[in-house]
This record gives C-alpha cells, structure tokens and sequence, in this order.
C-alpha cells in the first residue's frame, strides 16, 4: 500500500478521504487483494509520516463502508465481501449545447448502472475548472474533460496536469503542449473541416464564392477558419470569412457554411424571401448535425463529428482502462441544401 506519492498536501480534499480513496482505488486495481492484511494505524502512520488521528478517521470510514474488517487479536483484513464502489466520474464540459448532451447521454447509456458520473460546466473559464478539479481531487476515478477555454486557460492546463494521467479523458480536443500519457477523444478542427469539403468538391464546384459565417463573440476554435481557407486556397476558390450573415448579403452563386443554428434560420429565411433555391442558386453547409437538419427544408447539408460516437468511445475507454488517443470520425453529411 503506497500511500505517500499520493497525498496532496496542498488539496482541498481532507488527508484522511485521501488515504480512504487510495486505499479502495489499489483495491479495483488488483493492488490489494481481497482478505489481504493491511497494517495498523500506528504502522500506517509510522511508515507514511501521516498523523495517527489522519489514519485512524481513515480506517473509521474503511470499516463503515465495508472495505476492511478487524479480526480481534491479529489486525485489518480487506473484506472478502467488498465488492468496490461504482466507476465515478466527474465530466467537466464548456457548455451545454445540444450536441454535448449527445455526448454526455451517450457515455451515461455506455456506462451503464455500474457509474456514477457528476457533470458541470466550466463555461470556457480555466478559474471555474480549476477550482472544480482542485474541489474535487481524489474523488473520481476519472476525470472527462473539455479542455474548450477563452479565459484563465494557464490555470486550468497547470491544474489539469495535477491529475494523475490514468484517470483523465480529453474530450473534443487536446491540450496544446500537454504531453501526459492519457485517454482522449478529440477532434482536429483544422484538418477535418479541411478534409470534409474535400469530399464534397464534387457540389461546391458550381459556386463561385464560398463564405464561412465566424461569430468571433462565440468561443469557436480558430482551426475552423485556418482549415476553411486551407481548403480555399487548395481549390482557388474564391472566399471569405464574416462575422455575421449580414456582413455577406445572399446572393446565387455563393455557397455558405454556418456555425450558429441562429445564423442558419436567417440564411434559410432570406432564400425563402429572394426566391432563391437550396441546393441550386446558394449552397448552405451547416456546422454539426442535428435529427431536425435531416428534414428541415428537404434536408441540411452538414459537416459533423459523431457525437453519440464520441461518449461512447470515451466509455469503451474507460471501461476498458485504456489510454489511447483517438481521432473521432468527422464528415460531409450529403443532403438537398449543396
């Protein structure tokens, strides 16, 4: 039982819960063993230069959850009837959009009964994450992450790298410069949208201009106008990128790709008023994929990760406690509006 690489002084979390999650984390990892003797307090304390009143509240909530029992007359014994606690999970996501809820419901189905998963937004602010991490060390054994920040995003990649790589998942993108040894599920903004109108130069090439609506007030990553205009230059196509729909009056000939659901009503509601026809007089390509895009105006051109996709291999990950890097799938998903 390695208790002492593992206390943080400096945490929020009580000493004494530390040891209590240590102690049942070496259980679910095959460290102890069921019926194996664990040593006194006072060896406990000796050993670890911890207080013999920090081990002795440990033991005390040991025994009430049934983690270890005493035998009179020859010490503590892992109890052969533990079972361990539910996987726990601690998901930390920037916002909760409709496609994040696609993610969080698919890794509570994936999941199952055997987890307990908490979720709270960080609302792109590395201060929130921080002090939610820093809240709630040690009392996770996984810790999902959407490193998405616009402010602070010093302290929640220093806090971020306290925790132990095992037991952090990257979700939607990496960390830049992080090079710890775990789990992620990521998307590369830059080359997929590159990449997926690639595929799609089959419809664009009879669009003469190519507009990509980027509302900067809105913490989308710049990879997203770096691999537009990578795709632009590749194909000398003519483009530009604007802040708002009405910076870019709609006109035929001009194809469009929007971030924002609200900005995608605007451009349907003005073709409607001018007559003009998806799919034929303007382009439209609207920026991940909804159930309502399928049907709405005989179906919505999109290029979209796999969100459901994407909890469930965070899932598989974690279950399977692995600590693989994994690109999710990002696509040109063909319909009436290209």
């Amino acid at each position: 039982m390695e208790l002492l690489d593992r206390i943080d002084a400096t945490s929020a979390t009580p000493k004494y819960l530390q040891v209590v999650n240590a102690v049942i984390s070496d259980i679910e990892s095959g460290v102890l063993k069921r019926g194996e003797r664990v040593p006194s307090i006072n060896e406990t304390s000796e050993m670890y230069y911890l207080s013999r009143d920090t081990i002795e509240k440990a033991y005390k909530v040991l025994r009430k959850k049934g983690v270890i029992s005493s035998v009179k007359g020859k010490g503590c014994y892992i109890s052969d009837s533990f079972t361990g606690d539910k996987m726990r999970v601690l998901l930390l996501f920037n916002k909760l959009s409709a496609y994040k809820k696609s993610v969080y419901y698919a890794i509570l189905k994936s999941l199952g009964e055997d987890a307990v998963v908490d979720l709270h937004i960080h609302h792109f602010d590395g201060k929130i994450c921080e002090s939610l991490i820093q809240e709630n060390l040690g009392k996770y054994h996984y810790y999902v992450i959407m490193p998405h920040f616009t402010t602070h995003v010093e302290a929640a990649t220093q806090i971020i790298k306290k925790l132990p790589q095992d037991k952090l998942v990257l979700l939607d993108k990496n960390i830049e410069n992080y090079t710890g040894n775990c789990a992620a599920v990521y998307q590369d903004f830059e080359r997929d949208i590159r990449n997926a109108l690639h595929s799609g130069k089959d419809l664009l090439h009879k669009y003469n201009k190519f507009v990509l609506v980027y509302p900067k007030e809105i913490a989308y990553p710049i990879e997203i106008v770096k691999g537009f205009r990578h795709f632009c230059r590749e194909t000398s196509m003519e483009h530009t990128v604007v802040n708002s729909i009405h910076q870019e009056p709609l006109s035929p000939g001009t194809a469009y790709i929007v971030l924002e659901e609200s900005d995608l009503a605007e451009l349907i509601k003005e073709s409607r008023a001018k007559g003009l026809t998806l799919g034929k007089d303007v382009g439209l390509i609207s920026y991940n994929d909804t159930p309502l895009k399928n049907i709405l105006d005989n179906g919505i051109t999109v290029i979209s990760t796999d969100h459901e996709g994407m909890g469930e291999t965070a899932a598989y990950l974690m279950k399977h406690k692995l600590t693989e890097k994994v690109h999710n799938p990002f696509t040109l998903i063909r319909r009436h509006s290209l």
